[in-house]
């Protein structure tokens, strides 16, 4: 392959694709070169699984990105493998993400934290880390280096210092009780952010692999094992990584003429008109609590924002993007068609029209003015010229009921699958394939990718409320049976803000002790936001 021998021998990641172009597996590297020449050893590729024989027949192309060492590639990897969700990857396809280091310098006693979510609470971050297992042992060492408490209370008193050996044991230089002073103290754990932060840490590294060197020579081999494994844990938290940031490519890149597509489009689905208005949901499932559905519109081939709408499903607690997308149909069109006939008043209850005859001709003819009773003109949306559906046979046969029990079944509808962008009409067993290269395919695909990006969007919404009740989490002794009961009592944790500490003991199982802790804890989290 012509392509292989410009490939260079560093580390990074590739991306392989299909003749579809779609992203079929995501891999990282330390040696581009090696890594890809081995997919494409024929010799090699018959002593592989069945599932990565399948790869390999399904590789049309790939891309590479070089990246600076071994950590970089696995941030990117992981990045990318969240962005397309390729179908021969199986780690990295949660959202679940790498850990980071929050230090919050306004506390009375800072210490470190570990988080996988970056918060605007006016606290210090550093990561993401690849390498978890490292980054503990770092922390660890920084601990107990600099003597930085590790204790839970935010407000360590001498009652908490009776239960704690750190002091004794030369592990903390003890602020809580004066040893130190908040000054001297917030001095030490500047010093350890530093290193965090890469400054100093060649040094440092130096001198414990000197120290190895000298246990090594004394034999005493124990020490300088620690020294060592202490040292490789250094060097991968220390090592210089770049951040990559996932949904960068919030806008949807429109076409040079996009009506040139929407005509395209007509001409290769077969349709009476041109789809100046088209509509597509997608399905979003987030975990097993929350399943959204999104819905996008666009009008003459580019995206018509204001009429996006976005829906939580009801009808089903667990993931069943079948009855969802039923619901999802169930709920717009029904909608369209009662907010039609509000305009048309007492006609639309006596006319023999079909909904969708009675809707097409409101959009050729003034709609009548509503009746003075109702006191406000309802708002006319008209029907989408096309109804597009991501997902196979399956949503859109879900989609074709809906639409037949509303009267709707003549409404021009397909599902787009993403596998192989094939497209699928009702009564036809055959899925309709448009080359890549093709206009009417392109739009498509911008239109799912968009309804796929406002899913999205509403998963980090929701993820950001679960967010706050999650503060509860970072509180000491609240474990979930309190964090439900509280949240249960007050409702939200804005509302447990404003509540007195004799209010919160009246909880079965708050005590007054950790009432207080818990007012303390939100007041400190609340002055820090």
């Amino acid at each position: 392959m012509a392509k292989l021998r410009d490939v260079p021998h560093t580390p990074g990641v590739y991306v392989m694709r299909d003749r579809l172009n779609s992203v079929i597996y995501v891999g990282k590297a330390r040696d581009l070169r090696k890594r890809l020449s081995n997919y494409f050893t024929p010799a090699r590729s018959k002593l592989v699984d069945r599932k990565t024989r399948a790869l390999i027949a399904s590789i049309w192309d790939f891309d590479i990105h070089q990246v600076r060492n071994e950590p970089e590639a696995l941030l990117l990897e992981g990045k990318l493998i969240k962005e397309f969700r390729p179908k021969y990857n199986i780690s990295f396809r949660d959202d679940k993400r790498f850990l980071m280091v929050r230090v919050n310098l306004q506390d009375d006693f800072p210490r470190f934290t570990l988080t996988r979510l970056k918060r605007d609470d006016g606290a210090r971050y550093f990561g993401p880390f690849a390498h978890s297992g490292a980054l503990r042992t770092t922390l660890n060492w920084l601990n107990k280096k600099f003597g930085l408490r590790v204790c839970q209370p935010i407000r360590p008193d001498e009652q908490t210092y009776k239960h704690c050996s750190n002091d004794i044991i030369k592990n903390c230089s003890a602020p809580c009780i004066g040893r130190v002073s908040i000054t001297e103290y917030r001095a030490l754990m500047e010093q350890a952010c530093a290193y965090l932060d890469g400054k100093g840490s060649k040094s440092l590294i130096s001198l414990l692999e000197e120290e190895m060197q000298k246990a090594a020579q004394k034999l005493d081999f124990e020490k300088a094992a620690e020294l060592r494994d202490m040292v490789e844990d250094l060097k991968k938290t220390f090592s210089p990584t770049r951040t990559f940031q996932r949904g960068a490519r919030a806008k949807v890149i429109s076409t040079i003429d996009p009506m040139a597509d929407v005509k395209e489009l007509q001409e290769a689905l077969g349709l009476e008109k041109p789809p100046l208005v088209m509509e597509c949901f997608d399905i979003a499932n987030i975990g097993t609590a929350h399943c959204v559905a999104s819905m996008v519109r666009f009008k003459d081939g580019v995206p018509d924002n204001a009429n996006y709408r976005r829906y939580r499903i009801r009808a089903v607690t667990g993931q069943n993007d079948f009855i969802s997308m039923a619901e999802v149909i169930r709920r717009r069109f029904s909608r369209i068609l009662l907010e039609g006939r509000e305009v048309m008043g007492e006609d639309g209850d006596y006319s023999q029209e079909t909904p969708l005859e009675m809707m097409r001709r409101l959009e050729t003819q003034e709609p009548p003015a509503p009746a003075e009773s109702k006191g406000k003109k309802t708002k006319f949306i008209r029907l989408p010229d096309l109804v597009i559906v991501d997902g196979g046979k399956g949503q859109l046969g879900m989609a074709m009921k809906e639409l037949q029990r509303l009267g709707l079944s003549d409404l021009p509808l397909i599902g787009l699958a993403k596998e192989h962008e094939e497209i699928y009409r009702p009564h036809d067993p055959d899925p309709l394939v448009l080359p890549h290269e093709m206009g009417a395919l392109k739009l498509l695909q911008r239109i799912r990718d968009e309804a796929h990006r406002w899913a999205n969007g509403y998963h980090q919404l929701l993820l950001g409320r679960r967010v706050e009740e999650s503060l509860l989490d970072d509180c000491p002794g609240v474990s979930q049976n309190r964090k439900a009961a509280l949240l249960k009592a007050f409702g939200s944790v804005t509302r447990l803000r404003k509540a007195s500490a004799t209010q919160i003991a009246e909880i079965p199982g708050i005590s007054q002790t950790l009432a207080a802790t818990i007012v303390d804890f939100l007041a400190s989290r609340s002055s820090a936001e």
